[in-house]
């Protein structure tokens, strides 16, 4: 649609082609190459690590975390339930069973009591305590790591970060993804940076960083014919999208500070609002990308979040409702619950804003002002 503003469209840096077409000169049109090697080492140099292996989707790179801590088949692990269906999937991909925990309210995240609760709970009910947590930053907002890892330390239990939306995202100094055992990273179409689909693992050493190589290329043995011991994936990005990467990581710095200028601007335009409120960095602890800018409005307005979507939809502006959390998920209604509703509350009554760093300042204005519109004509 011809002037539409969108949530997060992909914003190119200008360089992608010159990879793209190396690659294409030296006939690395195949999985893996320099392109990639590239990609990753400049990874790890703005994530401060040498361990990150570039994968074909963000979901790999979870599933992959999930296969390095040895989560099988009758675990039990424990996953924030705001967050997408990614997730939570790979863990019953390795015949595992997700345990859901609620979020706190001030970061939307894995709230560090009912993650307590439910590790208690579940050593009670099944005699193991979970294998494994999985911990998202939502819409860059990092969790409350220092108190997750506290009490996973406690109990034994590996932290596995989906920072899938949390590229440049920190916590208390210190890059998200590299604050638990493994991370995972997105680079799918709408995410701060794209290789038009992908993602990579964060891991903690060289030699585990070399068994995500093994297992994600098929896990195929050291020998003159195609010789397996163990079940692989086909999981490594391609050189192509590899190359696109190598492009964004140059813009990655110009991206994430445009995002939280976005943010910072959403919050001028409602700060004469009492009805809306933009989620915000709790303390100076938490620094997010604000990958994408969330607003929470008041129920009691008579208006919901499928009405305000549908009046900015009208107007050429694509938002997007909150994520659903994973216990309110049909798939998933079996599975156990720990917490007080908080993420049902939130997803209830918040809307994601467009963010994208490729966006106007005045098409931001734009948002902020049939946003105003909207809450105007229903009071």
């Amino acid at each position: 649609m011809n002037n539409r503003i969108f949530l997060s469209f992909p914003h190119l840096g200008g360089h992608e082609m010159q990879y793209i077409e190396e690659a294409f000169k030296e006939s690395w049109v195949v999985p893996l190459g320099p392109n990639v090697d590239l990609f990753e080492q400049r990874l790890g140099e703005y994530l401060g690590t040498n361990h990150v292996v570039a994968l074909s989707a963000g979901t790999a790179a979870i599933h992959m975390g999930l296969v390095m801590l040895g989560v099988s088949k009758g675990d039990e692990v424990l996953c924030q339930s705001f967050t997408f269906s990614a997730s939570a999937n790979p863990v019953v991909y390795q015949g595992a069973s997700p345990v859901f925990v609620d979020s706190e309210p001030d970061t939307w995240n894995m709230s560090p009591a009912a993650l307590e609760e439910a590790i208690i709970d579940r050593h009670r009910i099944t005699g193991r305590y979970p294998k494994a947590i999985v911990v998202v930053h939502l819409y860059g907002m990092p969790a409350r790591m220092d108190e997750i890892t506290a009490i996973a330390d406690r109990y034994g239990i590996p932290v596995l970060e989906d920072a899938a939306e949390a590229l440049g995202s920190e916590y208390r100094g210190r890059k998200c993804g590299t604050l638990g055992r493994y991370g995972a990273l997105s680079f799918n179409g709408n995410k701060v940076i794209t290789t038009s689909g992908g993602g990579a693992v964060i891991c903690p050493t060289a030699e585990s960083a070399a068994r995500v190589k093994f297992l994600a290329t098929q896990a195929r043995e050291p020998m003159p014919y195609y010789f397996h011991k163990v079940i692989g994936y086909n999981y490594r990005l391609s050189n192509v999208s590899a190359g696109i990467g190598c492009g964004q990581m140059e813009v990655l710095p110009e991206r994430v500070a445009r995002r939280r200028a976005i943010h910072g601007l959403y919050a001028n335009l409602f700060n004469d609002m009492l009805e809306i409120q933009v989620h915000d960095n709790p303390s100076a602890d938490f620094d997010s990308n604000f990958w994408l800018t969330t607003i929470l409005f008041d129920n009691s307005l008579g208006f919901t979040p499928e009405d305000l979507r549908q009046y900015l939809n009208e107007h050429n502006i694509e938002s997007r409702w909150l994520w659903r959390p994973m216990n309110m998920q049909p798939v998933y209604a079996d599975a156990p619950f720990y917490g007080d509703g908080t993420a049902e509350r939130l997803f209830n009554s918040g809307l994601c804003l467009p963010s994208g760093s490729i966006l106007t300042d005045e098409e931001i204005a734009t948002v902020a002002t049939a946003i105003k519109a909207f809450v105007k004509s229903k009071s």
